[in-house]
């Protein structure tokens, strides 16, 4: 099962003693224009090829543009095997807006 939280929600568990690791979902050149320190990009087309060297007890958070593609990938990663999971409503152009402005949207 996929759990959804809101920006600020994932931006006070990145602050906390256990915070979740992001996988930034999106293709490089968006991620050229704004990612978030820490996480890690694996582009939607290229999980299923580099899903294997994941952890399928750690706590993962998807992140994409607005939340669809990110939500794909973590009912995917469930269907996987992987026990806890996050998606990150809004996307990253929700956390340009009501986390970090400074980040530029697109």
């Amino acid at each position: 099962m996929v759990d959804h939280k809101t920006v600020q929600e994932i931006a006070a568990m990145l602050k906390g003693d256990n915070p979740p690791h992001i996988i930034d979902v999106r293709e490089q050149w968006e991620w050229d224009i704004a990612h978030l320190d820490g996480s890690e990009l694996i582009p939607l087309s290229s999980l299923p090829a580099k899903v294997h060297a994941l952890d399928t007890a750690r706590t993962y958070a998807l992140l994409c543009h607005h939340g669809m593609r990110s939500e794909m990938a973590a009912n995917w990663m469930a269907q996987h095997g992987f026990t806890s999971l996050i998606n990150i409503d809004g996307g990253i152009d929700e956390w340009s807006t009501d986390v970090d402005p400074s980040l530029p949207r697109y």
